[in-house]
């Protein structure tokens, strides 16, 4: 029993000292920012706040061109902010906190609307480098933003799932596709030209050489004169017969 006692004694100091030791490593740390420093942060995160709020659309639109990051930083933080917030009501106390790269200045502002803080960084030397505006919303709001976010996503799911769906439903057109592309890439033979063969020249008639009709006569006349033992001066050839004479 009594060791136990003494192990719980031993756990419980030294969780103790644990949290002695933390809390005077924070108390060092905020011990680090300058007084005067804090208070010069304070007063231009304040009276920025003060400047920005109060600027009208075509002041803010001409700041985003003047060419300064932080002009341009804030006017864009500002701009995005602005009309969830409302007309400006007033400022409460601002709080300075050490970062990692050097210091913030969170200064809760209210507004028609709702409450914001506006957070301003500094670097090491107190120079502003950068702001912010982180409108406070109510449970409900948060609620309704979240919904609307899920809302959101599960309508662009379903939208990219109907989209890929439609997308695979077309595959099967591919290959009728390619087909008739290959097809109208192919270049179509020329068709072989039939040859007609040249018609036989018509064989030329058979001429009949014409004899003189005179000249028969003569022979004819002269081959009876020689059979009657006369001249031809005695009988006169008129015409030529041929007699078709049958063989006995």
């Amino acid at each position: 029993m009594k060791q136990t006692l003494k192990k719980f004694m031993s756990i419980a100091l030294m969780m103790i000292c644990v949290f002695v030791f933390t809390a005077c490593g924070a108390a060092k740390e905020e011990e680090k920012i300058d007084e005067t420093l804090s208070m010069n942060m304070t007063t231009t995160a304040e009276g920025l706040t003060e400047a920005i709020v109060n600027l009208s659309d075509e002041e803010i639109v001409s700041y985003k061109e003047s060419g300064d990051s932080f002009t341009e930083n804030a006017m864009e933080a500002w701009e995005n902010n602005k009309d969830d917030l409302g007309e400006y009501k007033g400022m409460d106390t601002s709080v300075v906190a050490e970062i990692t790269d050097g210091y913030s200045v969170t200064v809760p502002a209210e507004f028609s609307i709702r409450k914001a803080e506006i957070v301003f960084t500094f670097d090491e030397e107190g120079a502003p480098t950068g702001m912010a505006v982180n409108p406070e919303y109510t449970m409900g709001e948060k609620m309704q933003q979240a919904l609307m976010n899920t809302l959101m996503g599960i309508g662009i799911v379903f939208v990219m799932l109907v989209f890929l769906s439609l997308l695979i439903s077309l595959f099967k057109y591919v290959p009728k596709l390619e087909e008739a592309f290959t097809k109208k890439g192919k270049k179509e033979e020329p068709k072989a030209e039939k040859k007609v063969a040249p018609a036989p020249a018509a064989a030329p008639a058979a001429t009949v050489p014409e004899t003189d009709d005179k000249e028969l006569i003569a022979v004819i006349a002269a081959a009876i004169a020689a059979a009657e033992g006369t001249s031809t001066d005695s009988f006169v050839v008129r015409s030529i017969k041929k007699i078709n004479r049958k063989k006995w």
